[in-house]
């Protein structure tokens, strides 16, 4: 489903972000992408979702070579959930996702109100404008964006962040029953407890380059003491040095 090799990226002279990335995603995996900030993390995901160009090495989505496939096509196949939601605030929930649901094939188009009642929504919020919303509320109105098209291929980044501890509940049962819908998900997150309950496998990335790549019950039991098995972000932090606020 993603096929990334010897992935590179500079953004100037002596800023090389990513230093060759090598990683697969399955079809119907969830993988987390794990790392803290300005490890490359975002700049992998902006490539993979087609804002970076000018990059080295060669990414395949969906057995396509982004390179070369067309742009437009392979984007009505893919949701994608920014970590800073983009939503025109002076409209309401409803009329944003009926603008965005006009740029996709409308046999992949899912029901507006459906998806905002599956989020939990509240109604008396449908027509009021984004501006209005609370994070937790603009960040259920981006996911339903993002899974507007009925993708095959979902990239969120920080999918639970502004929700409380109920709505990472609901969003985290909502992707593993995307997942169970076919979908293949690319997660990028600073949550480990997201990146342990939901992750097939996970890659923590570091100053560009992967530190490690494997399922988190593997990582954790590999890095077991006789004491006791580490949390997720136990793990990482001996793997990096680093925790993912820094």
């Amino acid at each position: 489903m993603i096929r990334v090799n010897n992935l590179t990226f500079s953004y100037g002279k002596d800023k090389e972000a990513l230093h060759g990335l090598d990683f697969t995603v399955g079809e119907g995996e969830i993988f987390g992408f794990l790392g803290p900030n300005g490890s490359g993390k975002s700049t992998t995901q902006k490539i993979l979702t087609g804002i970076l160009k000018g990059y080295g090495g060669r990414v395949s989505l969906l057995g396509q070579d982004i390179a070369a496939a067309d742009t437009q096509e392979l984007l009505k196949q893919i949701g994608v959930l920014f970590e800073f939601p983009y939503l025109y605030t002076n409209l309401s929930a409803v009329d944003n996702l009926r603008y965005f649901a006009s740029f996709y094939p409308q046999e992949r188009v899912r029901d507006v109100m459906e998806l905002l009642d599956k989020l939990e929504f509240k109604k008396d919020y449908l027509k009021k404008p984004v501006a209005s919303y609370s994070k937790g509320m603009r960040q259920r109105v981006s996911m339903a964006r993002a899974l507007l098209n009925s993708p095959k291929l979902l990239f969120l980044d920080e999918p639970t962040s502004g929700l409380d501890p109920s709505g990472a509940v609901l969003f985290r049962k909502i992707i593993e029953e995307e997942r169970g819908n076919g979908t293949t998900v690319f997660l990028t997150t600073h949550n480990m407890v997201d990146a342990d309950l939901l992750c097939d496998r996970v890659a923590f990335i570091l100053n560009g380059n992967i530190a490690a790549l494997d399922t988190p019950q593997n990582l954790k039991e590999q890095n077991r003491t006789a004491l006791k098995e580490p949390t997720l972000e136990e793990v990482f932090i001996r793997y990096t040095g680093r925790g993912l606020e820094e």
